[in-house]
């Protein structure tokens, strides 16, 4: 019979099932490499303005910019967290739903939980990825 708890049927509904949250894994990888990407560069204007020397009365103004940039890196670090933890959630979906199809077991609500919360933190990482966008977009970046 087909889609019967512990079948070959089963076992390819259930992979069927798992595309969605494969194609999130995706897009969790690739939000993770903008983030970090992101951080490179914003690690490397920091390392420059705290190089910047005392004496150096033409830049020394740019120092005043790193708190701002400090308030970015740690939104850049919650969005990171926030992707890890949307891709550790839709992995142990996966791994729930073939475990289920593997033990006999209903994963409906299951899934459908880990589902909801690895979408929640995938949206939290993009939204402290749009809080420091909107940041970096200040006027001070627009003329140094």
């Amino acid at each position: 019979m087909a889609g019967e708890l512990g079948s070959i049927d089963h076992l390819s509904q259930i992979i069927s099932q798992v595309v969605a949250p494969s194609f999130v894994l995706g897009a969790v990888t690739g939000l993770i490499s903008i983030i970090y990407s992101q951080m490179t560069a914003l690690l490397d204007r920091i390392r420059s303005i705290k190089a910047i020397t005392d004496d150096d009365a033409g830049r020394h103004h740019l120092r005043n910019d790193l708190p701002r940039l400090l308030r970015r890196t740690g939104l850049l670090q919650r969005a990171v967290m926030f992707a890890f933890a949307s891709g550790i959630t839709t992995t142990l979906l996966i791994i729930l739903a073939f475990a289920a199809a593997l033990f006999s077991f209903q994963h409906i609500f299951g899934t459908a939980m880990l589902f909801i919360v690895s979408l929640a933190f995938f949206c939290a990482s993009l939204a402290s990825l749009a809080m420091e966008g909107r940041i970096s977009l200040s006027e001070f970046d627009t003329y140094h």
